[in-house]
């Protein structure tokens, strides 16, 4: 049987051309192919890339990047619900190492901040630290990001929105191999675990890329844990200074069975070790996606 390639994409690409974007992840893919003396063995058509960026752009009510994020990193407008997984994902930034102690006493040495739940003091804290600290996670990127999953998991319109393209990539008496990044790879998971429309598919290969999946402020929001009964093999490929993918989905951080094959040594020089370019171009993740796409 024939199979064809699915891209689910992240945020950050509201207002963008659909067909350039896809452009983007095949050159990046055919990049790492060529690192193996590969070419990419399927034809654009059997290509999908579900675009869904002027949904997420719905979620910033309209501001651009630079309004949006000045909102959410003051903490104008945003409610319990929505203080507490901002603080509660920053939380795990700090377990995974993306800022030391060091640095986060220095932030806060001389300033009353408390460490209770729905603190903003504390969170606008540690927003500082990484716009001097962190490269390529400035405060605007986190709280944008942070922003996105949030509303993802919590608004059920602009969810089905998203599901709804990400389910009509999918051909017809065909495999797809599904390759996600980012948010993406929430909802793509999502999409192949609880979506009675796509049950009947068959996915040799699902590849998440700079995953959040294992962070628990995500994972705690997700409507089940469980490895997707449509998925033959799951793939999980991440830097270990991706500011957005904080822990491997390893069965410490993301319990299910059978085990998710986790690569945590990708190289990724994007300049906050995050971008899809350099995911696709590895050659690891390239070569899995070549075999996937040619077996049968």
């Amino acid at each position: 049987m024939k199979r064809h390639l699915v891209f689910v994409h992240g945020r950050a690409q509201q207002k963008k051309d659909s067909q350039s974007l896809k452009d983007e992840w095949i050159n990046a893919l055919k990049a790492g192919l060529a690192k193996g003396g590969l070419d990419l063995p399927l034809p654009d058509d059997r290509i999908r890339f579900p675009y869904y960026g002027d949904t997420l752009d719905q979620m910033a009510h309209g501001l651009d990047s630079a309004d949006a994020a000045d909102v959410i990193v003051r903490g104008l407008n945003l409610t319990d619900d929505e203080e507490a997984f901002f603080e509660a994902y920053l939380r795990e930034m700090v377990v995974a190492g993306k800022v030391s102690q060091e640095e986060l006493d220095a932030a806060t040495r001389g300033r009353d901040i408390k460490r209770g739940p729905l603190n903003w003091g504390w969170v606008q804290t540690i927003l500082s630290v990484f716009d001097k600290s962190v490269p390529g996670a400035s405060a605007a990127s986190v709280a944008l990001f942070t922003n996105d999953v949030y509303q993802y998991l919590h608004k059920k319109p602009l969810r089905d929105e998203m599901e709804k393209g990400v389910r009509s990539a999918f051909m017809p008496d065909s495999e797809a191999v599904v390759v996600s990044h980012s948010l993406g790879t929430v909802i793509a998971y999502n999409v192949l675990s609880n979506d009675a429309a796509v049950a009947g598919l068959s996915i040799p290969l699902f590849v998440t890329l700079g995953s959040p999946l294992a962070v628990k402020a995500v994972k705690a929001k997700l409507p089940l844990v469980a490895y997707p009964n449509n998925v033959g093999h799951w793939y999980n490929a991440m830097d270990k200074r991706d500011v957005v993918s904080l822990f491997p989905l390893t069965t410490d951080h993301f319990t299910v069975f059978p085990r998710i094959e986790n690569n945590q040594d990708v190289v990724n020089p994007t300049s906050n070790h995050h971008g899809i370019s350099g995911y696709l171009s590895d050659e690891k993740v390239a070569r899995r996606i070549y075999d996937a796409l040619t077996s049968s």
